[in-house]
């Protein structure tokens, strides 16, 4: 399994692209013009299956509308935060300077769903409190594995919960979510450099007891 950050848009948000033997790949939250992303998707020869997104603000889709159509499955977001594809009112985009909406998901998330693509496997873990369809995905093939935790982990913080359909509260239950993960799982945020769940136990303050 490989993974690539592109940080795009006028919040430096976090894309990545995680791909796996088979040659296929997602696209995680596409924030910002994705030439460098659809570039190094050619360069490497990569089939774009799913844009999947960890909720629907808009620093996180701004890009989205540039290569939904590359990917063959589409693009998937919880069914919480459906409505930010739709609405730049919900997404927020407008508070950002650039309102934007777009089609329809063509999947939305549940809690628990498990999604394969070629060779890799993604578990949907609905993480809210950030916004109310807040997602990670724990993504594996054979005995790798990783975790795109969006805006609900960050190294040493967590996302903010002062926006419409954030609680933080329910944020920190979101966290006791990912408590059984190993140590050594690496996490790759929305924002900000990588980290491990064993890292954030230790060192990130908001951590529930």
């Amino acid at each position: 399994m490989e993974l690539k950050r592109f940080p795009l848009g006028p919040l430096w948000t976090n894309c990545y692209v995680v791909s796996g033997r088979s040659g296929d790949a997602v696209v995680a939250d596409p924030g910002g013009p994705t030439d460098e992303v659809k570039a190094y998707l050619r360069e490497k020869g990569l089939k774009l299956r799913m844009v999947l997104l960890t909720h629907g603000h808009g620093d996180h889709i701004f890009g989205v509308g540039e290569i939904r159509d590359l990917a063959s499955d589409g693009v998937a977001i919880h069914d919480e935060d459906a409505g930010c594809l739709t609405s730049a009112d919900i997404n927020l985009s407008g508070d950002m300077g650039r309102p934007v909406a777009f089609g329809s998901a063509n999947r939305l998330l549940e809690d628990g769903d498990l999604i394969s693509l070629g060779s890799l496997n993604i578990r949907v873990i609905h993480t809210p409190g950030h916004t109310r369809g807040g997602c990670c995905f724990y993504v594996t093939e054979g005995s790798e594995a990783l975790l795109l935790s969006g805006d609900t982990l960050f190294a040493r913080s967590i996302g903010r919960s002062d926006l419409p359909g954030g609680d933080e509260g329910v944020l920190i239950e979101s966290l006791r979510k990912l408590s059984g993960f190993a140590d050594y799982l690496a996490v790759f945020p929305g924002h900000g450099p990588w980290t491990t769940i064993g890292d954030e136990k230790r060192l990130n303050p908001f951590w529930p007891l």
